[in-house]
């Protein structure tokens, strides 16, 4: 890819072994980032292709609900590359269980993953991007909080918490030179969906449903990330955007 939209850039992406993450990560290297790949995964693959695009990595093994983890991420970026202009939160996870099935321990779950995360990971970058009067901030939601999807109130209740995080955010940052947008996928047939007894037939109902009628891909939403992350973007903050095939309409 030719275009250098973020050359001098540092992005921080989390889930960034596999999946959206690693898109993401691959995306932003293409287009001249380097990329900090947090992760509790070994992003060894995602490495290598930043590394193909001839960008520099830094791997930081960390479990993002975890506080303590989190606190000293930001000096390491600080310590790698003295700068961090891009956080793409999007870590999250989406075990489908009928609500009897939903215990208190995995509702807590899915909201340390899905949510608490992008809290945690936001204080622990957002001072870099202070200091240099710039930043982009990318909060991965899903547009499965606009339909009616059985077996994921859980997830569901995590993901339009991250829309409600994305608007108060983005005001509070706003004076800051810092924007903060959520993007909204649709649910791609990768591992963990084939895995799960109800993941095909979601995919099969989600795909009925869109207006292009194919699953989604993760890299589906490397362009609207992109978008989001340059100067081109500068007036637009707090927004909410599906790339999922136009299933939902907002």
């Amino acid at each position: 890819m030719s275009l250098q939209t973020h050359e001098g850039r540092v992005a921080v992406i989390t889930g960034a072994a596999s999946g959206f993450g690693q898109a993401i990560s691959v995306g932003l290297a293409a287009r001249g980032a380097n990329i900090v790949a947090v992760d509790v995964a070994d992003p060894s693959e995602t490495v290598a292709q930043i590394e193909e695009h001839g960008r520099k990595a830094l791997v930081l093994t960390a479990d993002v609900t975890d506080p303590d983890a989190v606190a000293d991420i930001g000096a390491q970026v600080r310590s790698a590359f003295g700068r961090c202009d891009i956080l793409v939160n999007n870590a999250g996870i989406y075990p489908v269980r009928p609500f009897d099935e939903v215990d208190f321990a995995l509702w807590r779950k899915v909201h340390a993953i899905n949510l608490d995360s992008q809290f945690l990971m936001t204080k622990a970058v957002v001072d870099l991007m202070k200091e240099n009067g710039w930043g982009r901030i990318v909060n991965i939601t899903s547009n499965s909080i606009v339909i009616a999807v059985p077996g994921l109130s859980h997830y569901m209740a995590s993901k339009a918490g991250v829309i409600g995080f994305t608007r108060g955010l983005a005001t509070d940052l706003a004076a800051l030179g810092i924007t903060v947008n959520a993007v909204g996928p649709t649910a791609t047939p990768n591992a963990a969906f084939k895995a799960d007894p109800a993941g095909p037939a979601m995919i099969e109902a989600v795909v009925a449903m869109q207006a292009i009628k194919r699953p989604g891909h993760a890299d589906d939403i490397v362009g609207t990330v992109a978008f989001l992350t340059t100067d081109d973007a500068a007036f637009v903050t707090g927004q909410t955007i599906m790339a999922d095939g136009g299933l939902a309409r907002i």
